[in-house]
């Protein structure tokens, strides 16, 4: 077995109070954790599976500003260009394990049409999901795997475990491979230092749900010599080539992103920082982004309009 990151952006960055605040707290928005974005690839040798698929191709990048609390770094190249620079084909991919439904982990979807998509049964609804003929809901049926009560068995050491909080429908991965267990995460955590923390961030459906799933992942990270993945941090493919096992008494120590503010000119779009929604006034009969009512909302997430980005 072997298990490959599909990096796509670096550079990015999530302020202490995004990645920190989801249940209250004064943090600082001048402390930014590094961010960049990558998904999971697993090669068993006769099949290959995937934990995500990128950002759709063609979203712009995003343009922060001394206020952005959350941006998710400049492109490296497409999720399909990351992909096929591996080596892989898409036709060789039989699975896809969806953490839950938004862009930056469902975007290239469409592009695997051979492929089984295993998400949540409770995502099903989700707009980003509508006219894939290849899902397989998963009701969770095999019961408990160690302290997690809801969980799918995918392959021999490959396990599909409900996780909800951040989405209704979110999920995680566990890998077990040579005494490790590679625990594959969406937006559990942002980044790891939330992790060590013990912090939730801002973005859940659920708060309830979003404390217990991280209550029960750092329970089974003080059990288990495990190896975190994050999409959103680049300690999860550092985490990966180091085989790093987490240690939540010894926090591995923090490198802060250092941003310089781009001038670049700004487009006019903005891309919702939760689920990738690109709201462009091209689309919306000319009406600015900044002309929307106080209480207009993501189309896609339901999100505020705070939670938007300039592009």
């Amino acid at each position: 077995m072997k298990i490959k990151a599909v990096k796509f952006r670096e550079h990015g960055y999530y302020s202490q109070p995004f990645a920190f605040a989801g249940e209250g707290g004064e943090f600082d928005k001048n402390i930014r954790y590094r961010g960049s974005l990558q998904n999971w690839l697993i090669d068993l040798g006769d099949e290959v599976i995937l934990v995500d698929t990128g950002i759709p191709a063609g979203t712009p990048e995003e343009h922060p500003d001394e206020n952005t609390p959350a941006y998710t770094g400049k492109d490296i190249c497409t999720y399909m260009e990351a992909f096929k620079a591996l080596g892989y084909r898409p036709e060789q991919v039989t699975k896809i394990l969806l953490t839950h439904r938004h862009a930056d982990h469902s975007g290239e979807l469409r592009s695997f049409p051979n492929a089984k998509v295993y998400v949540n049964e409770e995502e099903l609804s989700a707009q980003e999901l509508q006219g894939l003929g290849n899902i397989v809901p998963v009701s969770f049926t095999d019961g408990a795997y160690y302290n997690f009560p809801e969980t799918q068995k995918i392959h021999d050491g490959i396990y599909f475990i409900k996780a909800k909080g951040h989405t209704n429908g979110n999920s995680l991965v566990i890998v077990e491979n040579d005494g490790l267990f590679y625990m594959m995460q969406g937006d559990i955590t942002y980044v790891d230092e939330a992790l060590y923390e013990n912090k939730l961030s801002i973005v859940y459906d659920d708060l309830a749900a979003a404390r217990e799933t991280l209550d029960r992942v750092r329970e089974f990270i003080s059990c288990h010599p495990t190896v975190y993945l994050s999409t959103h941090s680049p300690q999860g493919y550092e985490n990966l080539e180091a085989n790093r096992v987490m240690d939540l008494d010894n926090p591995v120590p923090t490198i802060f992103e250092e941003v310089e503010f781009s001038q670049k000119e700004d487009s006019g779009k903005y891309i919702c920082s939760i689920c990738g929604y690109v709201y462009d006034p091209a689309e919306h009969d000319g009406v600015a982004f900044e002309d929307l009512p106080d209480d207009w909302r993501c189309p896609r997430c339901k999100k505020p309009k705070d939670k938007f980005n300039k592009a």
